[in-house]
C-alpha cells in the first residue's frame, strides 16, 4: 500500500494469510452481525484462542509478557486487516485494560499470575469503576474497602459493568481512606468474582441485551496482595488505564468497513437508494477520511515516542460521534423493515432476556436490516463510556486552551 515500507507489506500479507487460513464461517458470522462493541462472548473467546495459539492475542504488550510486541504501524495494519475480513474483536476489558495496567504497575508475582491466564482466556475481566452515584465524576466513588489483616473487607456497588455476568475476575477502584481531595485514598484491586459476597445482577439494555450489570459486594474480603500499584494511590493507576481505554483503539479501519459493507448491502437490495441518502453516505465517506488523516499523524507519534497530549481525548470524541452517525445512517438505510425488534438474526454480545420473536419468523430479507437498529440502539452508550464526551471536551479546554 502507498506509504508502506517492505516490512509493513510483508506484514500486511502475512496478516491477511493467517485470517484467511483461520476465520471460519461462524466466526465471520459473529463478526458481522455484532449489535454493539462487543462480540458474541463464544465466539470472542474462541478467536482469542486461535489468536493466542499463533501468539497474537496481545498486540501491543512486551515480548517477555507474552505479546506480539508489535509496533503501533503494524497494530494499526493488524486492525485494519481484521474488520475488512470481518473477524470479531476480543474483549478489550482484560487485554487492551487491565493487561497493560498490570505491567505498568503489577509486582513480578502479579504478572506472572495473571497474564499468562489472560492471554489463555482462563481469566476473563470485568471493569468495576462506576458507581451509581459516581459516574463521570469517577473520582466521588464510594464503595469501601477496609483493611482488616492481610485482607481489605469491600462493601459498595458498582453499576453499567460490562459482562460481570461472564467475567471470574474485575480490576475495581474502591475507597480506602477519606482526603480532603476526592481523587486521593482511592486504591486499585483486583477481585475474584467467585469471592463470597459478590452478587451481579442484569441490566437489560434498550436492544434487550445482557450486557450491563449491576455488582453488589457484601463483606467481600480481598487479599492486600491485590493491591495494583500503591494503598491510596489507585488514581494514577486509572488515569493510565484510561488512556488506553480511550485511545487504544483506532476508529477509522472499522468505520470504512462498516460503510462499504453497507454500500454492498445497498447495491443488492431491491429497491434503490434516494439520492439524497448516496449523498450522505458519500459526505461521512470524507469524514472517515479526516478522521483515518488524524489516526495516522497519532500513529506518527506514537511511532516517533512523541507525547500525544490529549490525542486520546479527541479521538474518543471524533471515533464514538461519528460511530453514533454511522448507525443513523445504517438504519435511514434499512427503511422501514428495520422497526422491528429482531435479536434472533443478531450475534449479540450478551444473552437477549427479553425475546418474542422465534428466529424464523423475523421480517427483513436481509440480517444487516435486523441488525440495524440493534445497533443504532446500543451505540447510544458509545459518547457516555469511558467519560463522556463532555468531559473530554473539558480535558481538552483545559489542557490546551487552560480554560
Amino acid at each position: 500500500m502507498n506509504g508502506e515500507s517492505t516490512q509493513d507489506e510483508a506484514f500486511r500479507k502475512e496478516v491477511r494469510a493467517f485470517l484467511r487460513a483461520e476465520l471460519t464461517p461462524d466466526l465471520k458470522k459473529a463478526g458481522a452481525r455484532m449489535t454493539s462493541v462487543y462480540a458474541d462472548h463464544l465466539a470472542s473467546m474462541e478467536w482469542q484462542r486461535i489468536l493466542h495459539a499463533k501468539g497474537w492475542a496481545a498486540p501491543a504488550w512486551p515480548v517477555e509478557y507474552g505479546g506480539a510486541g508489535w509496533s503501533a504501524r503494524q497494530r494499526h495494519i493488524y486492525e485494519s486487516e481484521r474488520v475488512k475480513a470481518g473477524a470479531p474483536p476480543v474483549s478489550p476489558m482484560g487485554i487492551k485494560m487491565a493487561g497493560p495496567a498490570i505491567i505498568g504497575f503489577g509486582t513480578e508475582e502479579q504478572k506472572s499470575f495473571f497474564l499468562p491466564r489472560m492471554l489463555s482466556g482462563e481469566h476473563f475481566w470485568c471493569q468495576g469503576y462506576s458507581e451509581p452515584q459516581a459516574g463521570s465524576d469517577l473520582a466521588a466513588l464510594q464503595m469501601s474497602a477496609r483493611r482488616d489483616g492481610d485482607d481489605f473487607v469491600c462493601n459498595g456497588s458498582k453499576i453499567w459493568t460490562t459482562h460481570a455476568n461472564e467475567a471470574n475476575w474485575m480490576f475495581c477502584l474502591v475507597r480506602t481512606t477519606r482526603a480532603e481531595r476526592k481523587q486521593q485514598g482511592i486504591t486499585f484491586l483486583l477481585i475474584d468474582m467467585t469471592t463470597p459476597g459478590i452478587e451481579v445482577q442484569p441490566i437489560t439494555m434498550l436492544s434487550g441485551e445482557w450486557i450491563q450489570n449491576q455488582v453488589f459486594f457484601d463483606n467481600v474480603r480481598v487479599p492486600v496482595a491485590n493491591v495494583l500499584g500503591e494503598v491510596d494511590r489507585g488514581w494514577t493507576v486509572a488515569k493510565y488505564l484510561l488512556d488506553f481505554e480511550r485511545g487504544s483503539s483506532a476508529y477509522a479501519p472499522a468505520l470504512k468497513a462498516a460503510l462499504d459493507t453497507l454500500r454492498g448491502n445497498l447495491a443488492q437490495a431491491a429497491g434503490q437508494p434516494s439520492d439524497a441518502l448516496h449523498r450522505r453516505l458519500d459526505e461521512f465517506a470524507v469524514q472517515i477520511e479526516v478522521l483515518d488523516a488524524l489516526e495516522m499523524e497519532i500513529l506518527g507519534k506514537l511511532a516517533s515516542g512523541a507525547p500525544t497530549g490529549t490525542d486520546a481525548s479527541m479521538m474518543k470524541i471524533l471515533g464514538t460521534e461519528l460511530e453514533q452517525r454511522f448507525t443513523e445512517l445504517q438504519l435511514e438505510a434499512a427503511g422501514p423493515l428495520s422497526r422491528a425488534w429482531q435479536p434472533g438474526v443478531s450475534a449479540p454480545g450478551g444473552k437477549v432476556l427479553t425475546y418474542p420473536m422465534p428466529i424464523a419468523d423475523y421480517c427483513s430479507d436481509a440480517p444487516w436490516e435486523a441488525v440495524a437498529p440493534l445497533r443504532y440502539l446500543n451505540e447510544r452508550a458509545g459518547t457516555i463510556y469511558a467519560g463522556t464526551n463532555e468531559i473530554q471536551r473539558n480535558i481538552i479546554a483545559k489542557a490546551e486552551f487552560g480554560l
